[in-house]
Formats: structure tokens, sequence, C-alpha cells
């Protein structure tokens, strides 16, 4: 193939730092993968970190030979974990031709583009949804790098049997998808092991709400409290009890694994337990990428690592197969196995990957360490 002009490269790294919407200049591009991160609404955190880790990735592959040898370009899009977003998000990739997309990070956009992407034949990798429908159905093109939530479910009800057996119990959700599906699922398996919670409710994320359940909690001796609810609403929450005087065992999920939690709580932030994938910055794999990263004065928290195995897989099946062609890199990510930042890891028939899934991690001082 005849290399661009210097021009056209220009473009590309433009559109790769995501400076640059996709147009001209990214028609042009050897392969253009799509990324479908929410950089506005609630999750925007989560976001950030998913897209941090591909750029990275898209960066590392490009000073190696790119996807079988041709330059990756970005085109980076807002669904805003919105599920209607999501869903024209994809249908201007499919427009666009693109068929390599890493997405999206909130488990109901994912689950509305991808009958879009199972349709038109485009590979979508998520970094962050965790809903076990997203897999489920078996769709051939769909595959994720993180866990699934009815693991993490699973571990939260037996970390609230096996150490809160005798407390008073609370499962809360804020009645947003993720966080009622989490605190069924948690329910369920807790009740399947024996014990009931004291109580189950949902409630509508605000100061005022926050006040009145802090208060209610307080008034029923609650002493533990699992909540599936954002970074920003949990840390909202977890510092308004504080100041309202009740200070249970907050329990909380993979949704507050980012340092928004820690500002918005406060110090009453220590000693938070939560569930969250395995800390793949510990695994000797990633220690050059986690380098690279805080040499740019990045912490390469919360999902950032799982967004850069997301593009990386990708790459390595690509290069494998020796195709663009997104029916090929998903059955090469079927049937091999891929050295990743995740350490050695292959996919499931359903899309799942196979590394380790879900620990227990506790907050102190700001950061989330594995809880003893």
């Amino acid at each position: 193939m005849i290399r661009r002009l210097a021009l056209d490269g220009w473009v590309a790294r433009l559109v790769l730092l995501g400076l640059l919407p996709m147009g001209a200049g990214a028609a042009r591009a050897d392969v253009v993968i799509g990324v479908a991160v929410p950089r506005s609404g609630a999750y925007v955190a989560v976001g950030e970190q998913v897209l941090r880790g591909v750029r990275a990735a898209a960066r590392d592959a490009n000073a190696k030979g790119g996807l079988d040898g041709q330059t990756i370009v970005l085109d980076v899009q807002d669904d805003a974990c919105d599920s209607n977003k999501a869903v024209a998000v994809a249908n201007h990739y499919a427009a666009q031709g693109v068929r390599l997309v890493v997405g999206h990070v909130c488990s109901n956009a994912s689950l509305a583009a991808s009958d879009v992407y199972a349709a038109n034949g485009t590979l979508m990798i998520t970094a962050a949804s965790v809903a076990a429908r997203l897999t489920d159905r078996g769709l051939p093109t769909i595959f994720r790098v993180c866990g699934r939530d009815d693991d993490q479910a699973k571990l939260s009800a037996t970390v609230l049997a096996e150490r809160f057996r005798d407390k008073k119990i609370a499962i809360l959700n804020d009645g947003t998808p993720g966080s009622r599906n989490l605190a069924a699922a948690t329910k369920e398996n807790l009740n399947r092991i024996g014990i009931n919670e004291t109580l189950a409710t949902a409630f509508t994320a605000s100061d005022a709400d926050d006040a009145a359940l802090a208060d209610r909690l307080k008034e029923a001796g609650i002493a533990v409290a699992y909540y599936g609810g954002d970074a920003r609403e949990m840390g909202r929450l977890v510092r308004i009890s504080a100041e309202r005087g009740f200070k249970p065992q907050w329990f909380g999920t993979s949704a507050i694994a980012t340092q928004e939690f820690a500002t918005l709580a406060g110090t009453a932030s220590n000693g938070v337990l939560m569930t969250f994938y395995l800390d793949p910055r510990r695994k000797p794999e990633a220690a050059a990428v986690v380098a690279a990263f805080k040499a740019e004065g990045v912490e390469p928290e919360g999902s950032t690592i799982y967004g850069y195995a997301a593009l990386q897989a990708l790459v390595a099946a690509g290069t494998f197969a020796h195709s663009q062609d997104s029916k090929r890199i998903a059955a090469t990510l079927h049937t091999e196995r891929f050295d990743l930042v995740l350490g050695s890891v292959g996919f499931d028939a359903k899309g799942d990957v196979t590394a380790q899934g879900y620990v227990l991690y506790v907050w102190n001082d700001g950061t989330f360490t594995y809880a003893k």
C-alpha cells in the first residue's frame, strides 16, 4: 500500500487524539476503530479512563506497525451512557463503514448498540459493560475484557454473608439499570445463601433524598449498606450520611473505582468496601504500560488498563489473522489466546474474557487496595 503524504499523517494524528472529527481526512485512514464512551453525563470519569487507555494502546500499536501493518485511527463518539444515543453512535459507525468498535461503557448503552453492531457484522469489545445479558445472547461479534455483573453480585453476597451475617443489612439502588440489576442480583444471591436483608429499597439520588435515606437507615439500625450507584452518587450519599451522624459499613461496586468517589465522599470514604475487577496495574504484563502512564503524570486507575486491553485485543487478533475484517477478527478472538496487559487470555463462546474476575477492595486515604 502506498503511504500517505505528510498531511494525511497529521490529520490521522489529530483524529487519533480526538481533536478532529471523522470526515474527509479520516476517510483516507488505513483502519478506523470506533471508540464509544460517555463524554457527558454521570459516567464521564469512567469514560475518560477507558478513552485514555484506548488512546495509549493505539499509540503503542502504531509505533509497532499498527493493526496488521496498517495505521490505526480512532473515531471517538460520545454516547452519554444513553441507550438512544448509543444506537445513534452505532448507526454512525455503520454509515461510515467502521466495523471495529471499542465500547460502550454502560451496560444499557452496550446492549442497545450491540443489536446494530450484530446486524452489521461489526465487532464490539467493551472495557466496562458488565451486564450478563450482553454476552449471554451469544452474538458472535460482541466481546468484553471486563467481568460480568452476575459474578460481581455473587462475590458481594458472599462477602455480606461471611463478614456481616449477624448485622442489619440494607440493599439500595437508585433506579438506574445498572444499580437496580446489581442490587437485585446481590439480594437474590444473599437470600439463596439463607440470609435476609433488613431493608431493600430504591431511592432517587439527590441531596434531599440522600439525607432522608440516611435518616431512615439510621433509624432502622442498619449496620451495612450495599449500594450499586456510580461514583458521583455514592460519594455524595456517603458524605451526607456521615454529616448526619450515620456511618455504617458502606459497600459499593465497580462503578466507584475512580478518584471521583473519594474526592466527593472525603474522609468518609475511608473503610468503604468495593468489588472491582482484578487490578491490572499489579500484573507484571502491564508494568511497562503503567510506567509509561505514570511518566506522563497519569495514574491508570479504574478502567484505564481495561480500555488499553480492549484495543490491544483487537490489534492482536487482527494481526494474527492478517485481516481488518471484523468477522475474521471475531473468529480469531474466539479461538486463540493473546498476551495482553491482563495476562495470557482468550474469549469463550459467549465473548467473555477468561481473565480473573472480581475481588474485594477497601478505600483508604483516597485510594483503594485489596481488602484483607
